[in-house]
């Protein structure tokens, strides 16, 4: 893995840009900050009478940040595409991108059910999202290879070996260990882990595979008892807010 300075680098002014674990390192970072920015604002909304919060008509068309975020990061690729940028526009150009990124899986949760769920129990999904991309990301900024390989011996070496993690991430995926399915591409032993232990009742997997002593066993390990779904939710609750039931809009 690359040195900490070797992963802060960044161009010269006026140096022509290059796509590098430095330009990655600024987008994860514009991403995590605006993540937890849009949140933090998010959350004084909810809670207090004088903040602006976000932009809605008096029509009642409430524009939500993540379209701010999708005109950012349409921005931001066009230039990249089109423009041959030098340092430092390339390096604004990530930062925007990673911007937008940010403000866009803020709400990934109602982009996917195409409704506003933010601070109701599905909104976690956001959160969930968020944690899964920030991993994957990191995880290409500190220089780890896909599917573990670092210097492929042979083309049938290589192949076996990215059919071995890929089925691993899958059933990963299937038996709704998301995280452990993204780390695994790169991590081939974190796959291995999440396929051979229980999955979640009412992913595919469970749904199709888990009945009697098994089912009782996926219910109390995931159940929302279960030490582990506490600790998350607790985590989930200090970072982006605990969801209610009413209609409070970010």
């Amino acid at each position: 893995m690359p040195a900490i300075a070797t992963i802060l680098d960044v161009e010269p002014f006026g140096a022509r840009a290059a796509p590098g674990t430095g330009t990655a390192f600024l987008v994860l970072t514009a991403f995590v900050v605006s993540f937890l920015l849009i949140r933090t604002s998010a959350r004084l909304t909810r809670s207090v009478s004088w903040w602006p919060g976000g932009v809605q008509t008096g029509s009642g068309v409430h524009v939500h940040h993540l379209v701010w975020g999708i005109c950012l990061m349409m921005l931001a690729g066009f230039i990249g595409f089109s423009v041959p940028l030098a340092s430092p526009w390339w390096n604004i150009t990530a930062i925007v991108f990673g911007v937008g990124a940010g403000f866009t899986m803020d709400e990934f949760a109602l982009w996917v059910r195409l409704d506003d769920v933010y601070w109701s129990q599905e909104g976690r999904m956001s959160f969930d999202a968020v944690v899964v991309v920030v991993a994957f990301a990191a995880l290409i900024v500190v220089g780890t290879t896909p599917f573990g390989l670092d210097d492929p011996a042979s083309v049938a070496g290589t192949a076996v070996a990215v059919s071995v993690v890929l089925v691993l991430s899958i059933v990963c995926f299937l038996k709704g260990r998301i995280l452990l399915g993204v780390v695994g591409v790169f991590i081939p032993l974190a796959g291995a882990v999440g396929a051979v232990r229980l999955g979640h009742p009412t992913s595919p997997w469970g749904r199709r595979r888990y009945s009697g002593r098994r089912l009782a066993r996926a219910e109390a390990r995931f159940g929302p008892d279960a030490r582990g779904t506490r600790w998350r939710r607790r985590m989930s609750d200090l970072v982006a807010g605990a969801p209610s039931g009413g209609d409070d809009r970010p």
